[in-house]
């Protein structure tokens, strides 16, 4: 099982919490889990360098969104100009009152969505598959992740014919629930096709639940 699924969605409630916090019944769920999924694309795509890890979205009075980035100056701009006109267009495009707040990621080189990205653009820049992935290994072990794997499948060097091929480095327990396991995916998008790859971190164990919204012992990295 362990190995067929989301790594965090496997442990949400153990390890991991949701990334989304609010309560709505009939039509209004479905038309906020759509918000939520346009709100998080939108931000991504408009901030594609920004090394963000992850989108937190919690709904109240305002609609408060938390965004994990390794870079936070370049999300935040020069005196908090970039930050402020992102909180003006999520308002004017979705409606409603907004809060950004910005979470930096004390350890990018061992964070599974910033390591899937930094693969993800040193692929698109043509740079060799083996050399980025092996790269990117070494400092995850080297910043105090317990074990890496990534794999990366399509035609790998333009190859006529698709193929995926898995880079380990350390200990995945992928079955073990109380793992704290971070999973990402990003698809590279090339001349010759688009690469997918996936990256799996491991923190090592945690022996009790997770009490709110990835506490501090979690997103350390």
């Amino acid at each position: 099982m362990g190995q067929k699924v989301n790594a965090n969605g496997f442990r949400i409630g153990i390890t991991h919490s949701w990334p989304s916090t609010w309560f709505a019944r009939g039509n209004k769920y479905r038309d906020l889990l759509l918000q939520d999924i346009f709100i998080k694309r939108y931000i991504r795509e408009r901030m594609k360098d920004a090394g963000i890890s992850l989108i937190e979205i919690d709904r109240g009075k305002k609609t408060s969104v938390k965004i994990h980035t390794s870079k936070p100056g370049v999300i935040i701009g020069k005196q908090g100009a970039a930050i402020e006109e992102l909180r003006k267009d999520l308002e004017k495009r979705f409606g409603g009152s907004f809060e950004v707040n910005i979470q930096e990621i004390r350890n990018p080189d061992a964070n599974a969505d910033v390591i899937a990205e930094t693969i993800q653009g040193q692929i698109q820049r043509r740079m060799p598959y083996r050399r980025a992935v092996k790269m990117a290994l070494e400092k995850a072990i080297q910043a105090g992740a317990v074990g890496i794997k990534v794999s990366v499948s399509g035609r790998l060097n333009g190859a006529e014919i698709a193929r995926s091929e898995l880079f380990k480095e350390g200990n995945i327990p992928l079955q073990t629930l109380r793992a704290n396991v971070e999973f990402s995916t990003r698809h590279a998008v090339t001349t010759y096709g688009t690469i997918g790859v996936q990256v799996w971190v491991y923190h090592g164990l945690i022996f009790r639940k997770v009490q709110h919204i990835h506490s501090a012992t979690l997103h350390s990295s």
